[in-house]
């Protein structure tokens, strides 16, 4: 996916109004951001500070068990690149206590389990200090429903959140995001060793091909995999987890009772 000259500046624009917009409306003092040490958080973060200053960004690192120490080291030589004031707060005794309870032996369970603590403690600073929280999600993750309900999903705005991931590199740069930090393999870092492209089974730039073709230029399913160049049953599996995930960008559904 090509991103054409000129088309950076205004994601950015628009970006930082955004933010600056919905910090207003709500009468808030700031952001705080989880703070992973990859790119969507680098990313998301310094678009915030470019849009309200760093006095008004506020970071939190949390590392679990299987957290990689180079992403938390990278996480904090971000904020300290941008200003950022953060602070390093471990999750794992959160997590075990949880496990102490409830026995789950799914890593998917319990990397969810660790993504939703970290929300908890997203929203206890903000709530102390009156601040929303800025989710770090980007189109791509947001389609394929790559990311956890009520845990990294659970936020209150996501000013990268209409860019796809080829773009969010593009933007990140131009902010002047470490290369090290845009060119890293991405991972959720939810157990160990995981990394997004292999659970999604192809590279981000398939992704944006496929729905960009699909979703923005209402092409046909045959169309979107010819422009993404994959086989019948990529493409498949890409509609797939679009469809299947479309409870995650939706409320809660309930009876309306006819009304």
């Amino acid at each position: 996916m090509e991103v054409k000259t000129g088309q950076v500046d205004e994601y950015i624009e628009e970006a930082t109004d955004f933010i600056v917009k919905k910090v207003d409306e709500a009468g808030a003092d700031g952001v705080v951001v989880g703070l992973s040490g990859g790119i969507d958080s680098s990313t998301a973060s310094a678009v915030a500070v470019e849009a309200l200053g760093a006095d008004s960004v506020y970071g939190l690192v949390m590392p679990s068990e299987v957290s990689d120490d180079e992403n938390m080291s990278d996480a904090e030589r971000h904020a300290e690149k941008f200003g950022i004031e953060y602070d390093v707060i471990e999750i794992q005794p959160v997590v075990e206590k949880f496990l102490e309870e409830y026995d789950a032996e799914s890593k998917e369970a319990v990397g969810n389990l660790a993504a939703r603590v970290r929300m908890c403690y997203n929203y206890l600073v903000a709530n102390e200090e009156e601040l929303l929280v800025l989710g770090t999600g980007n189109r791509s993750e947001i389609l394929v429903g790559y990311y956890t309900k009520y845990g990294d999903g659970g936020v209150d705005i996501l000013p990268i959140g209409g860019l796809y991931k080829t773009e969010v590199r593009e933007v990140a740069r131009e902010l002047g995001v470490d290369e090290d930090i845009v060119e890293k393999t991405p991972t959720a870092g939810l157990w160990e060793g995981q990394t997004d492209e292999d659970e999604l089974g192809v590279p981000y730039g398939t992704v944006d091909d496929f729905f960009v073709a699909y979703l923005d230029e209402d092409a046909s399913v045959d169309e979107a995999r010819d422009a993404a160049g994959v086989d019948d049953e990529t493409a498949q599996r890409l509609l797939g987890l679009y469809r299947r995930s479309e409870h995650k960008r939706k409320t809660p559904p309930y009876p309306e009772f006819g009304r």
